[in-house]
């Protein structure tokens, strides 16, 4: 970056092999030998998606998230969607940190804020989601299994109108080794799986925030897969999910879910990117998804 012109690729190459903590403590040893903030100097040199990409690395993940989760609420309207993502696919502790996190950044409670943006069923689930309190207990007992299939059975499909407040209950609180076994035993009882209930029982935002949690209780690999193809799929690129996904996932089970991306779509996740993208911002993602 000194002097006229930014030398980008030394940028990507710099970054994209180090891993998180390796860029915190580089950005601290910036400041240490020259006195100033690595992340104000980058965000200078660099523009657009690019800049967005770098910046997104060189924060911790728990504020990349919680500023996800910030951005998905602020100002008028929600992305829903994001919301969804981030808080129904993260382990107790990821929740636990990105709520510490909101409120460094933000002087203000997660809670809070869902509260002030979303409504109805849909609120009660993210709230329960956010407080992190999911059984993480890899034992099953079949027959509570069995017996939480069958609560699922009758506040749904078997009454008149949905008790929601079951599925929350359940969805929310069970490891996602006794729900993987719920939804097996939900299948036995009737003859097809939980998912298309809850198409059937429900709608709007609350079904995607329930749907969603099915997924990622039957495979976390094929839900990032799949929010990857959703990113780049038709016309234009949602930058910010593909941005979020690469970003959040490449030190954890992005590997993964570039195989089973390429075993879901018949294309490799590369392809996809190299069609989607262009730029220094396309050879920073190609950089952080090859092996």
């Amino acid at each position: 970056m000194k002097g006229f012109g930014t030398d980008e690729q030394a940028i990507i190459n710099v970054l994209t092999a180090r891993s998180n903590a390796q860029r915190q403590q580089i950005e601290l040893e910036f400041k240490t030998l020259y006195g100033r903030d690595l992340i104000k100097d980058l965000k200078s040199e660099l523009s657009g998606k690019f800049e967005d990409l770098i910046v997104a690395l060189m924060a911790p993940t728990p504020v990349f998230l919680a500023r996800e989760l910030h951005h998905a609420m602020a100002g008028v309207g929600t992305t829903e969607s994001t919301l969804v993502e981030i808080l129904c696919s993260t382990s107790n502790a990821e929740i636990h940190a990105i709520r510490q996190a909101y409120e460094t950044e933000y002087k203000r409670s997660l809670d809070k804020d869902i509260e002030g943006d979303t409504s109805g069923h849909f609120k009660k689930l993210l709230i329960s989601i956010a407080q992190g309190r999911r059984d993480e207990n890899q034992s099953v007992d079949k027959r509570a299994a069995m017996e939480d299939a069958q609560k699922l059975y009758k506040a749904g499909e078997l009454q008149w109108g949905t008790d929601e407040s079951t599925f929350n209950a359940i969805l929310v609180s069970r490891s996602y080794a006794h729900l993987d076994e719920v939804f097996k035993e939900y299948v036995r009882l009737t003859g097809h799986d939980l998912d298309k209930a809850i198409g059937a029982e429900f709608s709007g935002n609350i079904k995607e925030g329930l749907k969603n949690i099915f997924k990622v209780v039957q495979s976390k690999t094929e839900y990032f897969a799949e929010q990857l193809y959703k990113s780049m799929k038709g016309l234009g690129t949602s930058d910010r999910q593909l941005i979020r996904v690469i970003t959040w996932r490449s030190e954890i089970d992005l590997l993964t879910i570039k195989r089973q991306f390429e075993l879901m779509y018949n294309a490799t996740l590369e392809s996809w990117i190299e069609g989607d993208t262009s730029g220094d911002y396309k050879k920073c993602l190609l950089a952080l998804v090859r092996d």
